[in-house]
């Protein structure tokens, strides 16, 4: 366990998540609807002024998440009408400088002038994970899920790369790959064109009480990971101590990732776009009237497909 936060803390945020491994038992289940309200979600600060951007968490998340990526059918079935555009990273796949279906955290590039003089700042990026997360409350298809613990992920068994979570996302994370997913068995010409991808905070290890690859394998322990008040205290008082500042914390209503920098972050100078995201302010998304109204209508159709999707892969896995 890695020194920058105690194994009991670690222990409060990753026993919610083992109990969502455990939830297909109805006593699981109670357990974890009973426990939900008592365990808080988990946070990672990041303190961008240790990073050095040898870009070692970003392998590590690649080699830990690797049996996760898309390994698509080609060639692609043409979509009637041409309205959503294959996104194929499959002959990509060593692209680090950006996020992608196979790269789930990248290092941003920043710098910023202080004091008259140029400092060079390296930002690890990857899903903020919200605490109200539009693509999980907005998602039609209900492939977007958050756990207990905080995480929010997306089940590339359920999605059928609509990219309505990236449209929502205020940061545009997810990041979707063509010729694999549903939609090839059930609207190969009609559905979304693929599968979205994006961090899922290594799930598959929390549930085991291990750490995200990437706070694991950072020799600069750019990342403390723990309980969100706990968390919360950390970063107000790490930036206190150097005059620093702190993105994450209210940004769309709160994240569960709180970056501090010695800089102010609007000062910040890095290349944005496609897979690059920005670290502009953002307004709470799920607190607009048309968002919760859409959410409301949403949530039972979402619950429905999500239960067609889990189904229709039981009864393609016991035919095969």
């Amino acid at each position: 366990m890695s020194k920058t936060m105690s194994r009991r803390a670690f222990l409060k945020g990753s026993l919610s998540a083992a109990g969502v491994a455990a939830g297909s038992l109805p006593l699981a289940k109670a357990a974890q609807a009973a426990a939900a309200d008592a365990v808080e979600p988990l946070v990672t600060v990041i303190d961008i002024s240790k990073c050095v951007g040898c870009e070692e968490c970003v392998y590590a998340c690649r080699e830990s998440n690797a049996e996760k990526f898309p390994e698509p059918e080609k060639p692609f079935p043409r979509m009637y009408p041409d309205r959503v555009p294959v996104q194929d990273w499959s002959d990509r796949r060593e692209v680090t400088d950006r996020l992608t279906p196979y790269n789930w955290l990248f290092i941003q590039h920043a710098s910023a002038e202080v004091d008259g003089e140029e400092m060079e700042l390296t930002i690890p990026r990857r899903c903020m994970h919200c605490n109200n997360p539009p693509c999980v409350k907005l998602c039609p298809w209900g492939a977007a899920k958050q756990e207990a613990n905080g995480l929010s992920r997306i089940d590339s068994d359920i999605c059928l790369g609509g990219s309505k979570c990236k449209a929502v996302c205020p940061w545009d994370v997810p990041q979707r790959q063509t010729g694999v997913g549903l939609y090839l068995d059930i609207l190969p010409s009609l559905a979304g064109n693929g599968v979205m991808y994006k961090c899922d905070r290594c799930y598959q290890k929390l549930e085991k009480g291990e750490q995200p690859a990437c706070i694991e394998a950072c020799p600069e322990e750019v990342q403390t990971i723990g309980p969100r008040s706990e968390m919360v205290e950390l970063a107000k008082k790490r930036a206190k101590e150097m005059n620093g500042y702190l993105y994450g914390l209210a940004e769309n209503g709160g994240t569960n990732t709180i970056y501090i920098s010695p800089v102010p972050f609007d000062r910040l100078t890095f290349e944005t776009g496609k897979g690059k995201p920005h670290m502009k302010p953002v307004k709470d998304k799920m607190a607009q009237g048309s968002n919760l109204a859409r959410a409301m209508v949403i949530a039972p159709i979402a619950g429905a497909a999500a239960a067609f999707g889990k189904y229709y892969k039981r009864i393609k896995e016991d035919r095969s």
